[in-house]
């Protein structure tokens, strides 16, 4: 992929195209994997509009599902310590936010660079536990991040549950294999209207729906179970 990712990443202008093959990409490695997608759409996006996806994260395979299943170009907020990883790194940082959690002059640098995105009609995906938690944690708590830059610029939350992809790839190298993906797409949590004020508020709302969701999946709680 990498002649193709060199042509794609030497612009910003070229970003639409970018996703698409990473959207082509991204079916493959995970069809070509053994993995099947069982996806439920309580409410569907809208073409050219942004939004602030927000999944829970506990796998390795969370940021491919989640570029499948959106065709509105989608810019990840990330870690920067993933920059160092050798040929990965430097592609990571011509297409990634990057964030230095411990630096406010990063931090802004993320809305700085979230606003010139957002104006171009693409959306915005932070998983907002901020790490992948151990396997005996349903969900971790939430960072402020998403919900912040969301309120900011006025998009909706798109709450998204992976149920699986835990359970068929782990952490755990001596765990997992091919199986279904069930993902379910909750009604957007609107920010109309909200302020800086409202973010824990906001913060709380969607955990609550995540958590809940999660919670009352026997097949995740049971495989979460396991490991206490």
């Amino acid at each position: 992929m990498s002649p193709l990712l060199i042509i794609f990443t030497a612009k910003e202008e070229y970003y639409h195209l970018l996703w698409k093959l990473v959207r082509i990409w991204s079916k493959v490695l995970i069809y070509g994997m053994g993995f099947r997608l069982d996806i439920q759409l309580d409410q569907e996006i809208k073409p050219n509009r942004s939004y602030m996806f927000c999944p829970n994260h506990a796998s390795l395979m969370d940021p491919f599902v989640l570029i499948v299943l959106s065709k509105n170009p989608i810019v990840f907020v990330g870690k920067q310590e993933l920059a160092k990883i050798p040929i990965f790194g430097f592609f990571y940082k011509k297409t990634v936010i990057m964030v230095d959690r411990n630096s406010f002059k990063s931090r802004k640098r993320v809305y700085e660079m979230a606003k010139k995105r957002l104006q171009n009609g693409v959306s915005m995906a932070i998983f907002p536990e901020g790490l992948v938690p151990t396997e005996d944690v349903v969900l971790a708590p939430f960072k402020k991040g998403a919900f912040s830059l969301a309120i900011e610029f006025q998009i909706p939350i798109v709450p998204q549950v992976y149920y699986d992809c835990k359970r068929f790839f782990s952490w755990n190298f001596l765990k997992g294999g091919p199986g279904v993906f069930r993902i379910r797409q909750h009604q957007f949590i609107s920010t109309k209207e909200l302020e800086i004020k409202d973010i824990e508020t906001l913060k709380q709302q969607t955990f609550d729906v995540i958590c809940t969701d999660l919670s009352n999946d026997k097949k995740y709680m049971k495989d979460t179970n396991k490991q206490k």
